[in-house]
């Protein structure tokens, strides 16, 4: 799905939908009270958030696990493979496809190694039983199966928590103060344009920003497609980049592209004399023999303070 445009304002259709928002907090609540964590014998971070929709958090999960690596340690990925049908599996980007694993794992296994299992305390005794020295849980803040050691809570700047909403009336997948509670830190992508750090208490605020190797099309018509949570995001780097955007098309978040939708790509691109670019995140959904045909942008976390964040992490490990 895209994200919805109530969950940034208090408006009549969010005020509607409240009730269920109210439910869906507390069947949250009630999961992760009853729920009891199993602990693995290695550092386990998790970088969540508490709001659904593009915050950056497998990005910051690919940026982490640099610092890890960059400490001497090996880190694994573990990830529930959101999208895919495979579970129990370590992924194997030559062999697996992302009908099989999902899409984010294969983009995180771009970087370390990744361990697929909705029980995350599964997929972290298989990591372990591969080599694992430190896992990094991409998501899973909600998910009391595997304990966590240090859990980063990831927010963009722009958005922050929206109407501050549960879903669906929000954004927010608990309730904000109570998930503070449970997090060693915060992160921040981009300009804080909603004054969340103020609203953020006792917890260290790291900040970072999307930062992009600039694709180099000259003046060239570009069509940008994605089919991630918050699409405009995308567009927008692409602007910043000078990049000449003609027409912008949205996917719903974790689409699977059929070989005709993106025959129709290429056939719109063909008309009107224009290249096709798209996100990381969707173009290793696009089958390697129709890659050729598809430029990506490339997108990393770039930190403020990052000998403060990795000294924050070797603390903690």
């Amino acid at each position: 799905m895209k994200t919805p445009s109530h969950w940034q304002n208090k408006n009549l259709l969010s005020y509607a939908l409240m009730p269920l928002g109210f439910l869906y907090a507390q069947a949250t609540a009630l999961r992760l009270k009853i729920k009891k964590s199993k602990s693995v014998d290695i550092p386990v971070i998790c970088v969540g958030n508490l709001t659904a929709g593009g915050t950056g958090k497998t990005p910051t999960a690919i940026a982490i696990a640099d610092i890890i690596q960059k400490l001497g340690k090996r880190p694994f990925f573990v990830s529930r493979g959101y999208g895919g049908n495979l579970s129990g599996v370590i992924v194997d980007s030559k062999k697996h496809s992302p009908a099989q694993v999902g899409d984010e794992p294969l983009l995180l296994a771009q970087k370390a190694d990744v361990s697929i299992n909705a029980d995350r305390y599964q997929a972290a005794k298989k990591a372990i039983e591969n080599g694992a020295e430190v896992i990094i849980m991409d998501d899973g803040f909600q998910n009391p199966s595997l304990k966590k050691d240090l859990s980063f809570l990831v927010f963009d700047g722009g958005s922050g928590v929206g109407n501050a909403f549960p879903l669906p009336a929000g954004p927010l997948r608990e309730n904000f103060a109570k998930g503070l509670k449970r997090a060693d830190a915060a992160i921040i992508i981009g300009e804080d344009k909603t004054g969340l750090q103020k609203k953020i208490k006792n917890i260290p605020v790291f900040k970072a920003k999307i930062s992009c190797k600039s694709p180099n099309f000259g003046s060239k018509p570009m069509i940008a497609f994605a089919g991630i949570g918050r699409p405009q995001k995308f567009y927008d780097s692409l602007r910043a980049e000078n990049v000449n955007v003609i027409k912008t098309i949205d996917f719903p978040d974790h689409h699977f592209y059929t070989e005709q939708e993106l025959n129709n790509l290429l056939s719109l691109a063909q008309q009107q004399n224009a290249g096709l670019i798209t996100t990381s995140k969707d173009w290793v959904k696009i089958p390697p023999r129709l890659q050729p045909h598809f430029q990506v942008l490339e997108i990393f976390i770039e930190w403020e303070t990052q000998s403060e964040l990795r000294d924050f992490i070797q603390a903690k490990l």
